[in-house]
């Protein structure tokens, strides 16, 4: 999702910061085989990861539901874990909860709101700018040149109301146990998913890349959904790519708590660096910010592993 314009920032990964990482589980890497090119295929990553001593990642598309591709990963690479996921874009028909059924028969872990064809994000549309975009972007503005783009999907009504048919996705997330994770979704519709979330008892929730510009929330907004029981996620690529400050992004972490986060690379980008290195130059960065190793294993290991193996 994030790689547009890599900055090439010199981190120095210590011994220390590898070392944190064992057994760490990445919740959202980009790997081939997918419609973007990759700079690596999810077989490589797995071996990549497991030499490192970290357990595995969950593979996502914005466009395929990759469950199958993770059972055949893991058979593949063993002693790697390697999860599938599904992403409610238009292309397995937005809030479908026959395709999130389906995602939980086949072993998925999370089920993403929607991304690129969120209504809140912006940057896929034919008017959406042209600063800075993700790979992403040139294939949706495709599809809306050929004129078989739907309109983009919002998960609340005029009201803020959850609408029905997001509401159905939930209910088929929580009876497989899976993770709601809220994708590129606005302010506005994460809090009432997280809220609704709560009202069913769907467990575990996860807030996507908190810092990231289509989410931009605030350290207290991320406190006040930590409180709401949701987990929030931090991306190495969004302020690797200077889309955010490394210091807001360790200042939202202490607001909202080392308890409920979770670091992520949201790597693949053939511009970014490697997933491996990038998750060790994550927790290197935080290592440097004054956060303890056993900080960085709570975020990378812990909340991480409670999500995909409880």
């Amino acid at each position: 999702m994030a790689g547009e314009i890599a900055t090439n920032q010199a981190i120095h990964v210590s011994d220390a910061a590898w070392k944190a990482l064992e057994g760490a589980y990445d919740l959202q890497v980009h790997v081939g085989p997918d419609v973007i090119a990759r700079r690596i295929d999810d077989i490589d990553c797995a071996k990549e990861f497991l030499a490192r001593g970290m357990k595995g990642f969950v593979l996502k598309s914005h466009y395929m539901q990759t469950g199958e591709r993770a059972q055949v990963v893991s058979k593949a690479v063993p002693g790697s874990r390697v999860f599938g996921a599904l992403t409610l874009n238009h292309s397995v028909g937005g809030f479908n909860p026959v395709a999130v059924e389906l995602a939980g028969r086949t072993g998925c872990k999370i089920v993403w709101m929607p991304t690129v064809d969120a209504q809140n994000e912006t940057a896929g549309r034919l008017d959406g700018g042209s600063q800075k975009l993700p790979f992403w972007a040139k294939i949706q503005r495709e599809l809306a040149a050929e004129g078989i783009s739907p309109p983009p999907l919002s998960a609340i009504d005029a009201a803020g109301h959850v609408l029905e048919a997001a509401r159905r996705c939930l209910e088929r997330i929580a009876k497989h146990n899976m993770i709601l994770a809220t994708g590129h979704l606005g302010r506005a519709e994460i809090f009432a998913l997280v809220r609704a979330a709560k009202e069913i008892g769907l467990k575990k929730v996860v807030v996507t890349h908190a810092e990231f510009p289509s989410q931009s929330l605030t350290g207290d907004e991320q406190k006040e959904l930590a409180d709401l029981g949701a987990i929030i996620e931090h991306c190495f690529t969004t302020t690797y790519t200077a889309k955010a400050t490394w210091e807001s992004a360790f200042a939202n972490i202490r607001r909202a708590g080392v308890a409920h986060a979770v670091i992520s690379t949201d790597l693949g980008q053939t511009i970014n660096p490697p997933v491996a290195e990038g998750f060790a130059m994550f927790a290197q960065r935080l290592l440097d910010a004054g956060f303890t190793a056993a900080e960085v294993r709570t975020m990378a290991v812990t909340n991480p592993t409670r999500l995909v193996e409880e």
